[in-house]
């Protein structure tokens, strides 16, 4: 048996976001391939799975593996999972259709949704950036934001490759400074008191979210905190087990592009065991 057969695992639940297809940044072909091994009975896309923004600055970058991940996804739906896409600030052009009840098939779209959990608890699934201030309050700033994120980007996606030519694994240069620079660290910090904040005057006991690619489980003033990370940088998904256990898989560590995956491995993050609303 080879080792990916040997990953290859069914969830109760498959939570991913922030894939930003449509960019020449984004990791489609791990995406694709963490699909095609692993399955689930239900599977969330928490927002920002196409990137709607690179489409109005004329930056496109649209690649085959791109749409193998559209297809792994619409396959997910066909063969019985049911799919619900939370759609983002990257993909709110999406968000014109939730009032009219517009899916796309089989696939449901909406801006939040209730998950629950195994462990019989009540999770809020929202992509989260109207948690965060700088894209609720000054787009503007957010668009320019993303442009510094895109040149990081770049430069990691140069540094990789004399990495690789070395024989080294994989390493994200924007995923360092953000744990790094103070200005970074605060922000998530606020993001996540924010969301937790509200889900706690909601009634809800944990959140689900994207938005800041910071895979993360953790507990915040009593309200399980849970984010699936990004298919940009870190290549992270959330899983619910059947057991009721919570884990991120890091599906994109020591794991080599060339070479088909077959010599990938996964690095384990601890098991969290098991601790509708659509209205916010």
């Amino acid at each position: 048996m080879s080792k990916m057969s040997k990953m290859s695992k069914k969830y109760r639940t498959i939570f991913i976001s922030d894939v930003h297809l449509g960019t020449k940044d984004c990791k489609a072909e791990l995406l694709e391939n963490f699909l095609k091994h692993n399955s689930c009975d239900k599977l969330y896309l928490i927002g920002d799975i196409i990137d709607g923004w690179k489409v109005q600055q004329n930056r496109l970058r649209w690649k085959q593996s791109h749409s193998n991940v559209l297809r792994r996804i619409l396959g997910f739906s066909k063969h019985g999972s049911k799919v619900i896409y939370v759609a983002g600030n990257h993909d709110e052009f999406l968000r014109t259709f939730i009032p009219y009840g517009i899916g796309l098939g089989n696939i449901t779209i909406c801006n939040h949704i209730e998950h629950i959990g195994k462990d019989g608890k009540h999770y809020l699934v929202v992509h989260g950036d109207m948690f965060d201030g700088i894209t609720r309050l000054h787009k503007w700033l957010s668009l320019l934001g993303d442009r510094a994120y895109d040149f990081v980007l770049d430069l990691n996606t140069k540094f990789n490759w004399i990495r690789h030519r070395l024989g080294f694994g994989y390493w994200s240069l924007s995923k360092y400074l953000k744990n790094r620079v103070k200005k970074a660290v605060d922000f998530i910090f606020q993001f996540e008191k924010n969301i937790s904040s509200y889900c706690k005057r909601k009634g809800y006991d944990g959140v689900i979210c994207g938005h800041i690619h910071h895979a993360e489980i953790k507990e915040i003033d009593g309200i399980t905190y849970m984010n699936d990370g990004d298919w940009v940088e870190s290549c992270t998904a959330l899983v619910e087990h059947h057991d009721g256990a919570w884990e991120i898989i890091h599906w994109g560590e020591m794991v080599n592009v060339d070479s088909d995956f077959d010599g990938s491995s996964r690095k384990k993050s601890k098991r969290h065991p098991g601790k509708s609303r659509n209205k916010v």
